[in-house]
């Protein structure tokens, strides 16, 4: 492998920091420079040519890198080209550089709406960040291009996006967690899409953040809730309020998450992208057991018509192409029907969606005549309530719902009857 010369290096390293690349992918962008030169000089490429940056890419595809790693390493090689030449890159002062510097963002200011908006998907695709996360920064950074009537990306500055989150509290008068969505999605489109900071926002009216008390049932009527349910949902929601699982984590559980030899339920990939266990609720283990007979005949099934398999997540797909098909990697609430993927003209199964768990949850409260407003998540809050009020430690019941903080946990001592030596009373009861 080619070593960069140290002189280049340390005019490479003052490119990161005047285009306000975060230190944390600075390794990443050397290591994509590194390998480019040693391409060019293994195939004999003209180092500062156009063509070379683009064959050198279409070998990363040969490759099978990712998208967001082939976009990456375009950004290193294209801030390489703004910054210096082969030729002059080791007798360039430290002037010339940071002219070369301001050269590449006068380029980028060419920028359109559509091409901000994939490097914003491809920034974010970069750093593994959920599919959630994307589709509403995306929301959010489309909000403020209307905002400011279709002004470039590279013309916004922190004025805009001030007036922009005064108006969201003030005008459109949203919530203040939907301020602060905002906030931080317009923060990393500007610090790794256009490549320059905020500087201070100061000033912005703030949407007031009341502090929320979750919806608790109590198990009477949650009892009622499942008994106005039908198969799989009725399922779902024992395991929902049983080991307190979100919707999302419950629909994306598969075969290979139960562990009934310990009773045990593995969460992959939850909040954050962190794996939890639960314990695997004794009253239901038959019917667990019931539903995977059922998900193994239906894979039978599908085996013999010749399915391509369930979907797999991220790279495993390419690394274990057979991996669909296997029995441990079928989802534990398979979809009704098999999914066409029109790119690969293949038949895929995938989960049950969570929009009809969230009907048949909506019609069930509404036969129960419960007068509290039910959702799925509901059933969450209800589990870690009534473990609180069991006398379990508030410690145990973060770790069991997956909370990275133990103030996020703390909500639900709100949720239960307050136990004091002298109990609280109403007036009226004096």
């Amino acid at each position: 492998m080619l070593k960069i010369p140290e002189a280049l290096q340390k005019k490479y390293n003052v490119l990161l920091k005047k285009n306000d690349i975060l230190p944390k992918l600075h390794n990443n962008y050397r290591k994509w420079l590194r390998y480019y030169l040693d391409f060019c000089k293994k195939y004999q490429h003209a180092y500062a040519a156009q063509e070379s940056l683009s064959l050198f890419i279409e070998k990363l595809k040969e490759k099978k890198q990712t998208q967001a790693q082939q976009y990456q390493a375009r950004q290193a090689v294209l801030l390489y080209f703004a910054g210096m030449t082969v030729k002059s890159a080791l007798a360039e002062s430290e002037s010339q550089v940071r002219e070369s510097a301001g050269s590449f963002k006068t380029a980028r200011s060419s920028t359109d709406w559509k091409t901000a908006l994939e490097s914003l998907s491809n920034e974010i695709k970069v750093r593994h960040y959920s599919p959630k996360t994307l589709k509403s920064y995306s929301l959010w950074v489309e909000k403020i291009r209307y905002f400011t009537d279709h002004k470039p990306p590279e013309q916004l500055i922190s004025s805009d996006v001030k007036d922009f989150l005064t108006s969201l509290a003030v005008v459109q008068k949203v919530s203040a967690s939907s301020q602060n969505q905002a906030f931080n999605a317009l923060l990393f489109f500007f610090r790794h899409v256009l490549n320059k900071e905020f500087g201070k926002i100061d000033g912005v009216v703030r949407a007031k953040r009341k502090p929320y008390i979750p919806v608790v049932l109590s198990r009477d009527e949650i009892d009622n809730v499942i008994r106005n349910l039908y198969y799989p949902y009725d399922l779902v929601v024992k395991l929902l309020y049983g080991c307190g699982l979100r919707l999302s984590e419950c629909m994306k559980l598969r075969i290979n998450n139960f562990n009934f030899d310990y009773d045990i339920l593995t969460i992959h990939d939850g909040k954050g992208k962190k794996d939890r266990t639960v314990p695997l609720p004794t009253s239901i283990k038959a019917e667990l057991k019931a539903q995977i007979k059922k998900v193994v005949a239906l894979h039978q099934d599908d085996l013999n018509k010749g399915y391509a398999g369930a979907f797999i997540p991220g790279i495993l797909e390419k690394k274990y192409k057979n991996a669909g098909r296997e029995l441990t990697w079928q989802w534990f609430f398979p979809s009704k029907e098999l999914t066409h993927v029109a790119d690969t003209n293949e038949l895929r199964r995938y989960h049950l969606h969570e929009t009809h768990v969230q009907k048949a949850i909506k019609r069930a409260v509404r036969k129960s005549k419960i007068i509290k407003r039910a959702s799925a998540h509901t059933f969450r809050h209800s589990f870690a309530s009534h473990l609180l009020q069991a006398n379990y430690d508030i410690r145990t019941i973060q770790e069991l719902l997956g909370h990275s903080d133990v103030r996020t946990t703390m909500i639900y001592t709100h949720t239960i009857k307050s136990r004091t030596i002298k109990e609280s009373k109403s007036p009226l009861d004096l």
